[in-house]
């Protein structure tokens, strides 16, 4: 591992680096195409070029680097380099960097892979912006739906606009699609976000499976009136209806195994201090690794917010969409465990319970996942950690499934 520390301590001051590309002073944020994402990708691109890649720019964002002639099979290394608010330093932006690091320690020690790699940046996994996650690695896999190219943000702006702005080109997002017939599959490092590795006191995880999810805005629609004179036996409290199926969410969540409920976003109507309630707006994030499950929890959730509702004398408006779970390459995450056996660390195999862009590129190409441990589990928080010595881990585990999969 002595020289691999070199090149995690490289990793982790070009994750420093990065955390200026934020549009908010004070934090990291950055959103989909924005002018910190695009400084970001510059940097990319820049990392990429020294390390001996080609690079390019496609027309949503993605930046790409090769390293190999155009007529050899490909393995495909990625991950997002966009944030949510006020994000830590390492979701996304570790494995792309990661991945440009460990071909630069291969040239260095002389390996010369037989097939060529891939490195991507993509530019939307969040979705932070509009709504709508993997706009860049769905572009890449041809998933792309032009209408969301009609979404505006919170200010507005349509996606079509600020893609133009950014320099991106809309019209041409149907030819971002990569052609799969060369690919030996998708590769992604990512940081846990969760706390299975610390607890257990490894370095790295191989993801067997990533969860599915359900995601649903669920509105109650009561009655506003004034605070001192609708009486309690009256009301149409919207917020106490939410409160309500809020709690009943919890306690199913923590009566089934492996599921996970959260409730992120609350928004009333007026929002007045002396006023009723007369609508509350809830978001609801659903995941469970096997999709039955998840989908039998999700009816459940939506026939109690309908009994609590009606039994308030209430509407009730629930819209949704899901992504289903996703199983890994069988064969790869072989290959990948015998690389992190290959290290002296032992193999520890689990799912992701969040999102990543490798559910998507799996459509593509057989794909395999390498978690890092991260400090208590956190993510999507300025509090995120990784050390030096687990950086190195994973770029030891990385080349030498590299080398294996050869």
């Amino acid at each position: 591992m002595s020289d691999s520390l070199a090149y995690a301590a490289a990793v982790l001051r070009r994750c420093n680096e990065f955390a200026a590309f934020s549009e908010e002073e004070g934090c990291i944020t950055r959103r989909f195409a924005t002018p910190a994402l695009r400084q970001a990708g510059e940097a990319v691109r820049e990392w990429m070029e020294a390390a001996g890649l080609d690079t390019r720019r496609d027309a949503v964002g993605n930046v790409i680097g090769r390293l190999g002639d155009g007529d050899r099979r490909t393995l495909l290394i990625g991950s997002h380099i966009d944030t949510v608010r006020d994000a830590g330093r390492y979701d996304g932006t570790l494995g792309v960097l990661i991945g440009i690091s460990s071909l630069e320690l291969l040239h260095d020690r002389g390996a010369v892979l037989p097939y060529a790699v891939e490195v991507i940046a993509f530019a939307d996994e969040e979705g932070a912006r509009f709504g709508t996650s993997y706009l860049g690695s769905r572009a890449f896999v041809g998933s792309f739906d032009e209408s969301w190219l009609e979404r505006r943000d919170a200010d507005g702006v349509t996606m079509r606009r600020a893609l133009g702005q950014f320099g991106g080109s809309p019209e041409k997002i149907p030819a971002c699609r990569r052609d799969p017939a060369d690919l030996l599959g998708y590769f992604e490092v990512h940081i846990e976000q969760g706390p299975t590795l610390e607890s257990e006191g490894v370095s790295l995880g191989v993801v067997t499976a990533i969860a599915g999810q359900t995601g649903a805005t669920v509105t109650f629609r009561g009655l506003a009136g004034h605070a001192g004179t609708v009486a309690m036996s009256l009301r149409r409290d919207a917020l106490t209806a939410a409160a309500e199926w809020i709690l009943a969410t919890e306690t199913l969540a923590r009566d089934t195994d492996g599921l996970v409920a959260t409730v992120g976003r609350l928004t009333l109507d007026p929002g007045v201090g002396n006023v009723i309630p007369g609508r509350a707006t809830l978001s609801l994030d659903l995941r469970h690794a096997e999709d039955p499950v998840r989908i039998q929890a999700g009816a459940e959730l939506r026939r109690r917010a309908e009994a609590i509702a009606a039994s308030r004398g209430q509407a009730l408006e629930w819209r949704s969409h899901e992504t289903a779970a996703v199983s890994l390459s069988p064969e790869l995450a072989q290959r990948l465990s015998e690389a992190v056996a290959a290290t002296d660390q032992p193999v520890v195999r689990l799912p992701s319970g969040a999102g990543h862009d490798a559910a998507i590129v799996s459509t593509i190409a057989p794909a395999a996942m390498l978690f890092v441990r991260c400090a208590g589990g956190v993510s999507h928080n300025p509090a995120e950690s990784v050390t030096v010595e687990d950086v190195a881990a994973a770029i030891d585990a990385t080349t030498s499934f590299l080398e294996l999969i050869g």
